[in-house]
């Protein structure tokens, strides 16, 4: 075999910014990823939170092969049946209840993109031209695209694009009213829509608000005809353990935006999805992407939530999110180098920092590290934070993980956290 050819070295010329060499993946089975040298990967984070039915699905390739045979492309505002079945599928018995419209993209960062679109659209089409402001938060992360990185807070993601960026205040992701007190100060007249996780995700290593926060929220933006946009990204599809993170709060927002989980990492598909309040103003369409909502995507996607409905995944996420919660605060929940321990469902997050008496921290080294130790031992964490949770980690795994796949993931974590703290420390 010539030097060139082997997996090291194509892995190599496969990196755009030669950082290192990236592990090559040659296939997938249940929660292991199976790597070129024969090693097998316990994937305790879904890749990025994105697996939730497991790896290696042979019903997934039946439902791809299923529509390959059709038409190859289809503009994204013509009708297909695969597209109306995964429409009527998410509507009827998926959403929570008002959310009638539904456009199609091909991932999450392209879901908020469409949604601030969508949100300035409603607002210019009922003659609100000053309507313009979209407010995040201040731990926040919506996507790679210009405007969802200016509508977020990832200081670490947003740094080399400053000049790029839309510049929008940002809220407050704790207390309802000091959210308020923001949007008061920016003038509501002036805002066209409020973004936010139900859960923060990568930037916050699965933070939740006080009990009050979400209805608060609501019950201010429909008195200051603010529309509220909720970004499902990465707790949406049973993550949290309920079909849609929101619904722990029993609030309805205006628009949600969903991916990951939607296409169970099988497909890159996203949606954006609306009340008819929203949508009926709007007299023009709203831009689409060449390749939003192939059909081959639909189908996949109609079909992870199918087997999301016959196993009873989500049910079982809570469960196993329940028991991965014991296990990961029954051994480091003294840890005297971990803040924290939160989440819901199976999106759990741990809080890592140097010092918890002065709050001082690695900034993201420690965090580096682990991961990194964490994969000589055949497991994926994924790494988490900003500069305000600065060292995290973040479980998200396939809802059929096992309870010994969770033993594993547990004693790696805490293996990987001494070995990184001994050589650093």
């Amino acid at each position: 075999m010539d030097a060139s050819s082997t997996p090291t070295a194509r892995a190599d010329s496969y990196s755009f910014v030669p950082l290192g060499t990236p592990p090559t993946v040659v296939g997938g089975e249940g929660n292991h990823l199976i790597l070129a040298d024969g090693r097998r990967i316990l994937d305790g984070a879904g890749g990025a939170i994105v697996n939730n039915i497991g790896y290696g699905r042979p019903e997934i390739a039946a439902a791809a092969s299923s529509v390959l045979t059709g038409a190859a492309y289809v503009l994204p505002t013509w009708a297909t049946d695969a597209r109306l079945s995964l429409i009527e599928r998410l509507t009827d018995r998926w959403l929570p209840s008002g959310l009638t419209r539904g456009i199609l993209v091909a991932g999450g960062s392209e879901s908020v993109d469409s949604a601030m679109r969508i949100a300035r659209q409603h607002h210019i089409a009922k003659g609100n031209q000053d309507k313009w402001k979209i407010l995040g938060r201040q731990i926040s992360y919506h996507g790679a695209t210009l405007a969802s990185l200016a509508v977020a807070n990832h200081d670490r993601r947003r740094e080399p694009f400053g000049q790029l960026l839309l510049d929008m205040a940002k809220i407050d992701v704790f207390e309802a009213d000091a959210a308020i007190k923001t949007i008061e100060a920016e003038d509501p007249s002036t805002v066209a829509a409020i973004i936010g996780e139900p859960v923060i995700g990568a930037s916050g290593a699965a933070i939740s608000p006080a009990d009050d926060y979400w209805t608060k929220l609501r019950q201010y933006c429909s008195e200051n005809d603010i529309l509220l946009i909720v970004d499902e990204v990465m707790t949406g599809v049973g993550r949290t353990g309920v079909k849609f993170g929101i619904e722990h709060w029993g609030v309805a927002p205006d628009i949600l935006v969903g991916s990951k989980g939607l296409g169970g990492g099988y497909a890159p598909i996203g949606g954006v999805f609306a009340t008819e309040a929203v949508v009926a103003p709007m007299t023009d369409r709203v831009m689409y992407f060449t390749f939003s909502g192939s059909d081959v995507t639909c189908a996949i996607a109609d079909t992870v939530l199918q087997i999301l409905e016959d196993e009873k995944l989500v049910d079982r996420c809570s469960e196993m999110g329940a028991m991965l919660m014991s296990k990961l605060k029954s051994r480091l929940g003294n840890h005297p180098h971990v803040v924290d321990i939160r989440g819901k469902g199976l999106l759990i997050g741990i809080e890592l920092t140097k010092d918890r008496d002065t709050g001082a921290s690695f900034n993201g080294m420690l965090t580096n590290a682990v991961v990194e130790e964490a994969m000589t031992h055949d497991t994926w964490i994924y790494p988490a934070g900003c500069s305000a949770v600065p060292d995290a980690l973040l479980y998200g795994p396939s809802f059929t993980v096992t309870e010994a796949e969770l033993e594993q993931l547990v004693d790696v974590t805490a293996a990987s956290l001494d070995s990184a703290l001994n050589r650093m420390v």
